[in-house]
């Protein structure tokens, strides 16, 4: 037996092989924005009827009755008769009705775990996916067996995010919604140190990256990780289904995924009807996103609006105040990842002095470009911490992180050296030559309350840097002159009226 189980092992290249195979047959079928939609339910159908087969094989062998091993005590989900992937592949015509049919089975016999987990992908339509196109995928797919002794749950929850990766750099620059760099969301982990037991919440969650990134970080440190209580928010549909089912092949259970908007409808309130608090939140949010209900949040009946109404055209401190307002009050710390305009934009002004002056900011962290996924522009984290350690209060530490960074493939990431450098910077909360420094509240009032690493961080320069100018930092600087020069015209008009006041 022991030779058998290591001979079905199956290899990570052969998983992803396997799965990247399933995205060949649709190509030129569908968009490649819409693979996910088709793929990732069918690999889930497949995983949950191969671990059913596992569950009842192990319970026949102690019980010696198939009555008893289909008990449901013995199985994780139930798997309705006629549902099971093997009832799939058996059919020939009108295939697409037919997987339809099962999963919309399979969600109803599994009220408290699967409802809606397998999306809404158009099964039924033939001009989208023909019988010969279906039979085909299910063929590819019955080409293993997906038991958890052939592959564990952190094996294919690999591949899982493997997939979700191609179909990013397949569908182009859309992907940002539901993919984030994994080296910066395990950098923004290490920064907020989830422990066990913890809540970690994510109000745009995608596929669950970000929250699955918790769990590995706590496991990793060999600490107990199943019961960190992790919730998710997504406004896609397609994609929150993606992220409930990224969960399970996890192994994580008792993740909550919720569909919809989280600026207009939040998904977790507390007993009083108010915003459930998190102690870690880890964020992406869509970036200055134009289509938001402003009217609403300006009587946000959540009082999420604490530091104003943002500009109808940027989201994005909508976003933030309602992180904020989600923190818990003694444990609550965010690690959010924004474009660097919220640094300084001049209608986000009064908001950025709001927020600086409720001294939640621990570090704002500048990182290089390209680590928005298919995107050249440069990331910011900004950290936030609700209570902050005596000695950190009323202070920000800035970092200028922008030449941390790798670029291979025509993709950007962290290396291992690159993530201590900015931890050991993170956590020192002290002055670094050219890389990190300490301002108080004060300082930064006094610079219009702009948050522009370079007011605060002297840029690393080569020796001929004299001939060399960043484009982005200029328009960076220009943007914080002309922040300080408006001020300073205000301040003289200020000066000018009263001395002719009588």
């Amino acid at each position: 037996m022991g030779v058998e189980r290591v001979s079905n092992r199956i290899s990570q290249r052969e998983l992803e092989n396997y799965l990247w195979g399933a995205a060949v047959i649709l190509r030129g079928l569908i968009d490649a924005g819409d693979y996910k939609q088709y793929i990732f339910p069918l690999v889930f159908l497949k995983r949950i009827s191969d671990v059913y087969d596992e569950e009842h094989a192990a319970a026949l062998a102690t019980y010696g009755d198939d009555e008893l091993a289909d008990l449901p005590e013995n199985h994780r989900f139930a798997i309705p008769n006629g549902c099971h992937w093997d009832d799939v592949r058996s059919v020939t015509e009108n295939i697409g009705a037919t997987v339809l049919r099962a999963m919309r089975a399979i969600e109803s016999a599994n009220p408290d775990t699967l409802p809606g987990v397998f999306g809404d992908g158009d099964w039924g339509n033939k001009n989208l996916l023909p019988d010969a196109t279906l039979a085909d995928l299910i063929e590819h797919f019955s080409t293993q067996t997906l038991s958890i002794a052939n592959l564990p749950e952190d094996e294919l929850g690999n591949g899982y995010e493997y997939l979700i990766k191609k179909f990013a750099d397949d569908s182009g620059h859309t992907a940002q919604e539901f993919y984030t760099n994994r080296t910066l969301v395990r950098l923004m982990t290490l920064m907020l140190e989830p422990e066990p037991g913890e809540s970690v919440y994510d109000p745009t969650c995608g596929t669950g990256g970000m929250l699955i990134s918790a769990a590995a970080e706590v496991k990793r440190q060999g600490k107990e990780w199943r019961n960190l209580r992790l919730y998710g928010q997504e406004l896609n549909y397609g994609t929150s289904a993606i992220a409930r089912m990224n969960l399970f092949l996890h192994g994580i259970a008792d993740g909550q995924i919720a569909h919809g908007d989280t600026l207009s409808r939040p998904a977790f309130l507390n007993s009083k009807g108010g915003l459930q608090t998190f102690d870690v939140i880890l964020a992406n949010p869509p970036y200055s996103i134009k289509a938001w209900n402003r009217e609403t949040f300006a009587k946000d009946p959540f009082g999420r609006n604490m530091w104003g109404v943002p500009p109808q055209g940027r989201a994005d401190y909508a976003f933030f105040q309602h992180i904020a307002k989600s923190l818990d009050l003694e444990t609550g710390r965010a690690a959010i990842l924004f474009p660097h305009g919220v640094l300084f934009r001049r209608e986000e002004a009064a908001l950025r002095e709001a927020l600086v002056k409720s001294d939640l900011i621990e570090c704002v962290l500048g990182l290089g470009a390209g680590l928005f996924y298919n995107s050249p522009m440069e990331a910011v984290v900004v950290t936030l911490r609700a209570t902050k350690p005596a000695e950190h209060k009323g202070k920000v530490l800035f970092v200028n992180a922008v030449n941390e960074v790798a670029r291979e493939q025509a993709q950007s990431f962290l290396r291992d050296s690159h993530q201590e450098k900015i931890l050991g910077a993170y956590r020192g909360f002290a002055d670094l030559d050219e890389f990190a420094a300490v301002a108080t509240l004060e300082d930064i009032g006094g610079k219009n309350y702009s948050l522009a690493i370079p007011l605060y961080v002297a840029e690393a320069r080569g020796a001929d840097a004299g001939e060399q100018i960043d484009v982005g930092d200029a328009v960076t600087d220009w943007r914080t002159a002309a922040d300080a020069a408006d001020s300073a015209v205000a301040n003289a008009i200020a000066l000018m009226q009263a001395e002719v006041t009588p």
